[in-house]
């Protein structure tokens, strides 16, 4: 009898997620059984108030692990016995594997991005560069372009002190390289580039995050949002003359590493990437 798999999804607004296709197809690949489970906030009583409840009813029920999104990859760690040094470091979990009593949280999110930014954006300049957002996703993205050699990383948030917070934090790491600004408009004029991490453009959340006046075509834009895959954003660059760098290469590498975590076992990106794609038209 195949080993049977149970994993499941924690977030807001996922119904469109490709994360259960990729999974459960790349198990049947390797000969196991996958049930993957969207566990929408949106759907559930409480919304965010219901992470302890689902994470610990995931574990009691045998669930093999669990991917965490938006908006609850830094308030799950508090609900977990071991984080990996990735995710110490960055300060957000998007994976969580139960393994007996210990309930273990990693990042694969920062990862996922370098490996489709460096990918995608090939040779593009990282003097200077714009984040917009400071969440968990951003906590990411902003880790993995420190890493690749950015320069100067500004952070811009909505909420001011996640950006003041963050950038402290990435600070101490890489002395002199990051800051938290308000001002977005004039950052990006002199930026090369920048990169999305905040929830707009979402089908759920339409619309642009930053002024259309300030994308020109100096500049390489990089999206972590994937469904749709095409945001007004990356739209909007792309008739700009922009370079850019859709959020599926994120999606994919993130669930590559994730399911290794998850079995042990060596996923084939290619063939995820393949799932990730028809799990649009499916």
């Amino acid at each position: 009898m195949a080993r049977r798999l149970l994993l499941g999804l924690i977030g807001a607004g996922i119904q469109l997620s490709r994360t259960p296709e990729m999974h459960e197809r790349e198990a049947a690949a390797h000969g196991l059984r996958c049930l993957y489970q969207l566990l929408d906030l949106n759907m559930i009583e409480g919304g965010a108030t219901a992470l302890p409840s689902l994470v610990e009813a995931a574990e009691r029920t045998r669930f093999a692990g669990l991917n965490i999104t938006y908006p609850c990859k830094e308030a799950v760690m508090a609900h977990l016995t071991a984080l990996s040094d990735d995710a110490r470091a960055v300060g957000a979990v998007n994976t969580v594997v139960f393994d007996g009593a210990v309930r273990a949280g990693y990042n694969t999110d920062w990862w996922a991005f370098r490996e489709s930014f460096t990918r995608g954006l090939p040779g593009v300049p990282l003097t200077r560069v714009v984040q917009l957002g400071a969440g968990g996703a951003g906590a990411a993205t902003a880790y993995a372009a420190l890493t690749m050699g950015v320069n100067r990383l500004d952070i811009i948030d909505v909420v001011e002190s996640r950006a003041i917070s963050l950038a402290e934090r990435l600070e101490r790491q890489f002395p002199g390289r990051v800051f938290a600004s308000r001002d977005v408009v004039g950052v990006t004029r002199v930026a090369d580039g920048v990169i999305h991490a905040t929830p707009t453009g979402m089908a759920s959340h339409p619309g642009l995050p930053l002024p259309a006046d300030v994308i020109r075509d100096h500049l390489w834009i990089a999206e972590v949002v994937y469904f749709p895959l095409e945001t007004d954003l990356v739209r909007l660059a792309r008739a700009r003359g922009c370079r850019t760098l859709d959020g599926s290469g994120m999606a994919v590498w993130q669930a590559v590493e994730a399911f290794r975590l998850f079995t042990g076992l060596v996923a084939d990106p290619d063939r995820m990437r393949t799932f990730f794609y028809e799990a649009a038209v499916a």
